[in-house]
């Protein structure tokens, strides 16, 4: 079983930034596509993913040129820098894993998930 920790949350005011990341403590997931997810009332979307090198990456449009994924094959670990944040980016975030080295954009296509890390916007 691989555990996904996320941290970084918090809360913040509208316009201002978080970075958000996600370890696999002993584990490397160095070949698996990394994906983050939000969720808030009634909604799940994902936010953003990145293939196994980070070679390509994927953004909704909602944060576009706002959000960026990376990641640290090294340090197993995956990060979300969101910048110029809005109320509505208010959710619980989860970073998930993919045993494939393609990310996706289906929830249902990530194979472990993290417990989430609550993002507050205040306007």
């Amino acid at each position: 079983q691989v555990q996904l920790v996320e941290s970084g949350g918090g809360l913040v005011q509208a316009g201002g930034s978080l970075r958000l990341s996600c370890a696999a403590p002993g584990r490397t997931f160095s070949n698996a596509a990394m994906g983050w997810f939000r969720q808030a009332p009634g909604k799940r979307e994902i936010v953003a993913a990145i293939n196994w090198n980070g070679g390509l990456r994927y953004y909704s449009d909602s944060v576009k040129g706002r959000f960026t994924i990376s990641r640290d094959n090294a340090k197993s670990t995956v990060y979300l820098q969101m910048n110029s944040l809005k109320p509505e980016d208010t959710a619980v975030y989860y970073c998930a894993a993919r045993v494939s080295s393609a990310y996706s954009t289906a929830a249902n296509d990530y194979n472990y998930w993290g417990q989430g890390t609550q993002v507050t916007v205040s306007s």
